[in-house]
């Protein structure tokens, strides 16, 4: 069933992205993509195998601490920032007809911050995926591994495999490919939860009636917590206000979002893709944690060593070895779609914010397709290579992948929103402001290892590392724009904002 899946998807992105005109048409698919198609797109880039794998593990353990379904709060800021983004920055977006979101910026401030703003993308982009990459091949190693001979060699085969076979249909077929791969690879991910939820119903004694019982006396059913600290995640104000900035910067200052959304038909589809990838994304969290609470009452509340193994120890302990293939590629289609997201929005930053403005020529130029085709080639051998050497030096990947996306979107963020709503800053400020919120950000994310690591420093660091994660990309982007403020009130004021 794996090796199906990996051929079939292989071969449908290079059919439906046969025949590209243009780095446009490579790009952002002339923006001929149906709405409904965007959506699910959409949804599928931001699933990687550690949503599928990790998320039942948030609702599985013992209440308070964890076990409920209190992550809901954050997805339900997810959706409110969605709709900030599609009236916010998507119409400015689709007036100028930008293939990346950082053309926007050179418009209001010009080429530098561009500039500036892509490389943080690109460095950001291919730090996170790298990550998210080799993430995948943890569970796949945990499910298959013990059927090898050696099993040392499954998570480095696993890379390369995904990685040759994501590049191979992106750079063929770039966003077209991209999109409709992404398509199926929602639905196999989609189908496979749904599996789960089937089969843990027959599982348990009583169905998904006696676990909801269950579950509901022992306190695991509570969506809602007031708490008014900044210290815990799932609460009620971090999820509306923390998820909603963190949305608003996933979907609407990063590439690997935006270009999907460029490549609607027209602004109102791409607002219905987007605000409806909202629900969609509540729906899927939803499942998740609903497989976390049957998975809770079939094994009684049993201890594992990390929550991250505890439904991929079910897929091979319980499932039947057709079912079992059908999860394994669940996995891989939740990381090839983010693979090939990753690969195309990283070619299309690099040729439009970098190699077109050197090279004076236009997207139109045939030299611009070959270009953005060999910088996807590049970058899927970056993101492949970057996985390797994670596993190589041992580093804590789920750790590593909040906290690179967490110091840098708050600064970028905070840059797009400088520039829509103070007409009186200038390049200087916003380049000072998002220099100065992604370095105060890079503190606030790594007070709390220094701390572990300097005893020293623990006292002073203390109030920063004790910040739950949700709340970052809103303080980085208030800094970003407190800073930007703060220098634009040094300099007289400029004539566009006079005339505005």
């Amino acid at each position: 069933m794996l090796l199906v899946y990996l051929g079939g998807t292989t071969a449908l992105g290079m059919w439906v992205g046969r025949r590209q005109r243009s780095a446009n048409d490579y790009f952002v698919a002339e923006r001929s993509i149906p709405w409904w198609a965007v959506l699910f797109s959409v949804v599928a880039t931001e699933t990687s195998a550690l949503t599928f794998i990790s998320t039942p593990g948030l609702s599985y353990g013992n209440p308070p601490s964890s076990g409920t379904l209190e992550f809901l709060q954050i997805v339900a800021g997810y959706v409110i920032g969605r709709v900030v983004v599609a009236y916010t920055l998507l119409p400015r977006y689709y007036e100028g007809k930008l293939v990346t979101a950082y053309a926007l910026l050179e418009q209001r401030f010009g080429v530098t911050t561009r500039r500036f703003t892509s490389i943080v993308f690109m460095a950001t982009r291919a730090l996170a995926d790298s990550v998210r990459v080799f993430a995948t091949a943890i569970p796949i190693a945990i499910i298959i591994g013990p059927a090898v001979k050696n099993p040392a060699l499954v998570t480095p085969i696993a890379v390369l495999i995904l990685g040759l076979l994501t590049i191979i249909y992106t750079y063929r077929g770039g966003m077209k490919a991209v999109v409709w791969t992404e398509l199926v690879q929602a639905g196999v991910y989609v189908f496979g939860g749904i599996v789960a939820i089937v089969l843990l119903g027959h599982a348990v004694h009583g169905g998904w009636s006696e676990i909801f019982r269950s579950a509901g006396a022992a306190g695991k059913l509570q969506v809602v917590d007031t708490y008014m600290g900044v210290d815990r995640p799932y609460t009620l104000f971090a999820g509306l206000l923390g998820g909603a900035f963190l949305s608003m910067a996933s979907h609407g200052a990063d590439q690997l979002i935006v270009q999907r959304l460029l490549s609607a038909r027209s602004l109102r589809d791409a607002r219905r893709a987007i605000i409806g990838s909202g629900f969609a994304v509540f729906a899927q969290f939803a499942l998740f944690l609903v497989i976390g609470l049957g998975l809770w009452a079939f094994y009684q509340g049993r201890q594992f060593d990390a929550t991250d193994v505890i439904f991929p120890t079910y897929i091979v302990e319980h499932m039947p070895s057709g079912l079992l293939g059908l999860i394994v590629a669940a996995i891989v289609a939740a990381t090839m779609s983010t693979h090939s997201g990753a690969i195309n929005s990283l070619a299309a930053a690099a040729t439009n914010d970098i190699y077109l403005p050197l090279a004076k020529i236009s997207a139109d130029d045939p030299r611009a397709l070959k270009a953005g085709r060999r910088l996807a080639i590049a970058w899927g051998v970056v993101l492949t290579g970057g996985a390797l050497m994670f596993h190589a030096q041992g580093t804590p990947v789920v750790v590593l992948a909040l906290s690179i996306a967490s110091f840098t979107y708050g600064g970028m963020l905070g840059g797009f929103f400088l520039g829509i709503f103070w007409r009186r800053a200038i390049q200087r400020d916003a380049l000072l402001g998002m220099s100065v919120g992604i370095i105060a950000m890079a503190l606030v994310v790594s007070a709390r290892p220094l701390a572990g690591a300097i005893p020293a420093l623990a006292g002073t660091l203390a109030p920063l590392a004790q910040i739950a994660w949700p709340w970052y990309v809103l303080i980085g982007t208030t800094i970003t724009m407190a800073t930007g403020i703060i220098s634009s009130l040094t300099h007289p004021i400029p004539p566009h904002a006079v005339s505005a």
